[in-house]
């Protein structure tokens, strides 16, 4: 059995102004994701330029951001927001959705490719396997602000959370860490290593992502004030999850049937 470490979510304090660590992940998250996009620029053929990373990652962190915030109001927290609208704007006290990020970062790369004259998934295609690492920082995040615990368990890695209760817990958002941050990202980054059918890693972004999610959730606890949707089990992240996983396979068994030729590289 383990304890929580109980961590200091403010990594550092200067007089009034305080950095926590949850806002570094996203700073690591958006630098990660500029060095690997540079770093694919360097693949002989390729049609990306070093000079376009800049703009494709602060669209991709306006897009996240803005769709992360305003998806966890819409899907977790809308009644509360409709008492206190200005609770959209205190990003500092936690509460961003993952699909509500990746529905603002989908916006934000269509508005990119209408920019630069690509398509919608040649672009998507690129910006996948730079996203992972974020993912995995941002959960490190979670831990470290002490959120998104499991349920009970006995298994030996269980976790107690004493501002919780004394009961051992899943530490569910360091299976997110270990599943959506270092396995996701080595998947996509070696499938990715190649050319692909236009649309394909975009697929196999939605359905790996959706698969690990949708399994966490089985043991994650939902928030408080949903809870589960139906037979004792069913959560928001289920139901928000699912359709990522038959639009992944959808994708890449598009992708893989279309006879044009088209790659993403």
């Amino acid at each position: 059995m383990l304890t929580y470490p109980n961590i200091d979510p403010v990594a550092v304090s200067i007089g009034p102004l305080e950095v926590h660590w949850y806002g570094l992940m996203y700073l690591f998250a958006f630098l990660a994701g500029w060095w690997l996009g540079l770093w694919r620029t360097r693949r002989p053929g390729t049609a990306w330029k070093a000079a376009e990373i800049g703009d494709l990652v602060f669209y991709f962190a306006l897009g996240a951001v803005l769709g992360g915030r305003i998806g966890y109001i819409l899907f977790y927290n809308f009644g509360e927001f409709l008492q206190d609208p200005l609770m959209l704007l205190r990003i500092w006290q936690g509460g961003m959705s993952y699909h509500g990020g990746m529905i603002g970062v989908f916006v934000a790369m269509a508005l990119y490719a209408r920019h630069t004259g690509r398509t919608f998934f040649l672009v998507t295609d690129f910006m996948a396997p730079l996203v992972p690492l974020g993912l995995g920082a941002g959960r490190l995040g979670n831990f470290i602000n002490g959120e998104l615990w499991g349920r009970p368990t006995d298994l030996p890695w269980g976790m107690v959370f004493p501002f919780v209760d004394a009961q051992p817990r899943h530490p569910s958002m360091l299976y997110e860490l270990l599943l959506e941050g270092v396995v996701f990202f080595v998947i996509l980054w070696l499938y990715s290593s190649k050319p692909r059918p236009t649309m394909a890693v975009s697929g196999l972004y939605l359905l790996c992502y959706g698969l690990f999610r949708f399994a966490v959730e089985f043991v994650r606890l939902p928030d408080a004030h949903i809870g589960y949707l139906a037979f004792g089990w069913v959560t928001m992240g289920h139901v928000l999850t699912l359709p990522m996983i038959v639009i992944g396979i959808a994708f890449m068994a598009y992708a893989y049937r279309r006879t044009d030729g088209k790659v993403s590289w």
